[in-house]
């Protein structure tokens, strides 16, 4: 496969905009997956993932295209007019037109319908066209007929409508005969179908008149299209940043009834940032409530395109896909055939794009394989049995295996420059392979100078929380998991703690708590392990009065309140999109979590974006529920670490029966210290189990409590057996069992044991 044939691209989309169905439309349109195998989501290998319906890991997958449209003449010669479409600009233009036309009045017209309508949209834009121009058909130079099309474009262009359920070969070589007769070189046949508007290019050009790309015919057109299907929520961007770091064209897809999001912009501004070629589209066409016109007004002042360059697709019926799929061939450049020279030996004998370099954009264990790397490769080729090594962690392994993605790995002889595809190392340690890192060839002196690939965005762990498994024995087991998990979640961050409540476990970081419920959810499932999870935090920069710095990530390693100097938290810049109508109850859930105002954007058609800088701690537990109440399930967020800033805080600590439980403890604003005291013990009294004794439920800063709340004694009925007789036996025996009591009280109530799903219940306010 040429390299000018071969396509890495990515979607990249706000949660739930239909990123992964269309993902599904690809794959069917090229073949990729046999038909009786397809399943919704297919890309979603995660069963947690369908479930959810939300796209967890990135997956590449690799597609062939054959292109069979009008872009190629009959006689199996791609035409190319200075690199790129013939008319290309005027093409746009009508396509624009076209698809507005079919937005306006919708299918099932007849054709003079739609060149009525066509008209006055082209004059609408300042287009110059002409209707049904009698044009002469010419032979050896004498006129022998009349030829009238439907509209010709700007002289350059002939469009011919049809509104038929379907245009064939019959209808395409009808145009190109009459296109043969006159001295034009492009037509575009526009149908009208019942399926959505179709438009094929039809081209008569002499070979010699235009620089021509010669292939055997268009059965063999063929184009490798390699595709990562990318995650929406905003836990989970780092995965997006891996995948843009290994594609040269993104599709940015908007869902037509939401409009743009908070996380569209975003993943837009990564993907701006990576210099890639965006392609945008709008989903959801087929949907009644979808608002073509609003969104396509908000893409055009995000972008600075105009209406004609965005696609209107529906990636659940399937119109307008294969028109995306055609652009992602014409507009997504190919991989560079050369790279900035990566060696500073100025006497090696090689060229940027001979040299090996494959950039680790993510990775998986196999039992058989070991740690198997999916990469990009940026230069040189790589087979079975070759020599090789990671430039960051010096590790050197040989290739067991290499291959593709289609969707399932498949073996292939090698991966050249250019292709996405993955390398069995055989290595059995997680840490030998990490994601961003860069393989080269694994032998010889000369190739000391190579210098790493551009990876991604470090992924930096915004939210913390102890784990423990609810089995001491389960320990190992637990570690072994997390070592094997991390190789394709680059993202998660965990080091050995202990508790003298829970034992041994792990103190981990999570990108938000969707990240922290979709890891526990993984650990459950995928490894048996059944975990008890302490109360999410964040990180804190502590200055004590000694003058000693360090990052507290647990209120239990806190400080105590007298030898703190100065407390910093981070803070976050957070954007949330919402209706007009919202923003009152937006701005009142803003004030609760410490927000700093910064700006107000209107959209447009009633939609308004806030941007505000808010304590993180404010916004990961359950602001975005919240957000989701208050503005009836529209709004959306984004936000980005913008770094710490100094704070008025206290540790609140819980005691149970006496006894500190530092599991429970929380790091909160001094004004908020005793309304958290007493939200905490309110919630344990709730959720702890009665005990024969009266169990106090205390929250304190250092020595003075500041809320108390106590779960009664469980009352046994000891009198239930008796029937009749003195109501002086039934004294005696409530005056024995209050005896008992003081004895329990007296002896120490400190062993109260604390079920596991205390805990849990407690992670969320």
């Amino acid at each position: 496969m040429s390299i000018d044939r071969i396509r890495n691209f990515c979607i990249i989309a706000h949660i739930d905009h239909g990123k992964s169905t269309l993902a599904d439309r690809f794959l069917e349109l090229t073949g990729t997956v046999e038909k009786r195998k397809m399943r919704e989501q297919f890309l979603d290998q995660m069963e947690l993932e369908r479930e959810k319906g939300i796209t967890i890991k990135m997956q590449p997958v690799r597609m062939l295209y054959t292109r069979t449209d009008a872009d190629k003449e009959r006689t199996g010669t791609e035409i190319v007019d200075g690199g790129g479409l013939l008319y290309e600009d005027i093409t746009y233009k009508i396509r624009g037109v076209v698809f507005n036309v079919r937005k306006q009045i919708g299918l099932g017209h007849k054709e003079s319908v739609y060149q009525n309508a066509l008209a006055l949209e082209f004059a609408k834009r300042g287009i110059k066209f002409e209707k049904e121009k009698r044009l002469d058909v010419l032979y050896d130079g004498k006129k022998v007929g009349i030829y009238q099309p439907d509209f010709l474009v700007e002289d350059k262009v002939i469009v011919e409508i049809k509104a038929l359920s379907f245009v064939g070969k019959i209808e395409e070589k009808q145009v190109w005969h009459y296109l043969k007769g006159t001295p034009f070189k492009l037509a575009l046949l526009v149908n009208f179908s019942p399926r959505g508007a179709d438009i094929e290019r039809i081209i008569n050009l002499p070979l010699q008149s235009v620089s021509v790309q010669s292939v055997p015919g268009p059965s063999k057109s063929v184009y490798t299209l390699n595709l990562i299907d990318t995650p929406g929520h905003v836990d989970f961007t780092y995965e997006v940043s891996r995948a843009l770091a290994a594609v040269e064209g993104a599709i940015l897809l908007v869902d037509g009834t939401q409009g743009i999001q908070a996380q569209t912009v975003a993943n837009l501004a990564l993907a701006k940032k990576e210099g890639l070629v965006i392609i945008p589209a709008i989903n959801k066409i087929d949907l009644p409530t979808c608002r073509v016109d609003e969104t396509t007004d908000e893409m055009k002042t995000m972008l600075g395109c105009e209406p004609e360059d965005i696609f209107l697709v529906s990636g659940k019926t399937g119109e307008g896909v294969e028109e995306l799929l055609k652009a992602v061939i014409e507009k997504i450049p190919p991989p560079k055939t050369s790279y900035q020279l990566p060696v500073t030996n100025n006497q090696l004998p090689v060229t940027s794009n001979q040299l090996l370099r494959a950039l680790v954009f993510d990775s998986q264990f196999d039992i058989y394989k070991g740690v198997v790397a999916h990469i990009r490769i940026f230069g040189g080729e790589m087979q079975a049995g070759d020599k090789l090594r990671l430039i960051k962690t010096s590790a050197v392994f040989e290739a067991l295996e290499v291959g593709e993605f289609r969707p399932a790995l498949v073996k292939t002889e090698k991966l050249t420059h250019g292709m996405i595809g993955y390398v069995a190392s055989g290595l059995k340690e997680a840490e030998q392979i990490r994601v961003g890192d860069t393989i080269t060839t694994g032998i010889g002196s000369l190739y000391t100078g190579i210098r790493s690939l551009a990876g991604y965005a470090e992924p930096k762990p915004v939210v913390f929380a102890s784990v423990y498994p609810e089995e001491a024995d389960d320990y190992e087991r637990f570690r072994e998991a997390l070592k094997k998990l991390k190789l394709n979640d680059a993202a998660l961050f965990f080091e050995p703690e202990s508790s003298e409540a829970l034992g041994r476990g792990f103190r981990m970081g999570f990108l938000g708590m969707l990240h922290l419920e979709i890891t526990g959810e993984r650990l459950l499932r995928e490894y048996a392990l059944s975990l008890v999870f302490s109360t999410p935090s964040v990180s804190y920069r502590i200055k004590t009065r000694s003058g000693g710095e360090e990052l507290v990530y647990s209120a239990a390693r806190f400080p105590e309140n007298q030898k703190v100097f100065e407390i910093q938290e981070p803070w976050a810049k957070v954007s949330i999109i919402t209706s007009e109508k919202h923003l009152g109850a937006v701005m009142n859930l803003l004030k609760e979590a410490r927000a700093k105002h910064v700006s107000t954007d209107y959209l447009g058609h009633g939609r308004v974006e806030i941007v505000e800088e808010s304590p993180l701690k404010e916004i990961i537990v359950d602001f975005y529920d919240r957000l989701k109440g208050v503005t009836e399930g529209y709004g959306s967020m984004s936000y980005e670490i913008i770094g710490y800033r100094p704070a008025d805080l206290v540790k609140v600590d819980i005691f149970i029966a006496g006894d500190l439980h530092s599991e429970f403890s929380q790091i909160v604003p001094k004004d908020r210290a005793y309304e958290e005291g007493r939200r905490l013990t309110v919630k344990l009294k709730e959720l702890m189990p009665p005990a024969l004794f009266p169990i106090a439920i205390q929250a304190g800063i250092g020595s003075d409590i500041i809320a108390r709340e106590t779960v009664p004694a469980l009352k046994k009925d000891v009198t239930g057996y008796l029937y009749g007789g003195d109501r002086t036996r039934k004294m005696k025996l409530w005056k024995k069992q209050q005896r008992g009591k003081k004895r329990l009280k007296e002896r120490g109530t400190g062993s109260v044991d604390i079920p596991a799903d205390v805990f849990i219940k407690m992670l969320k306010k």
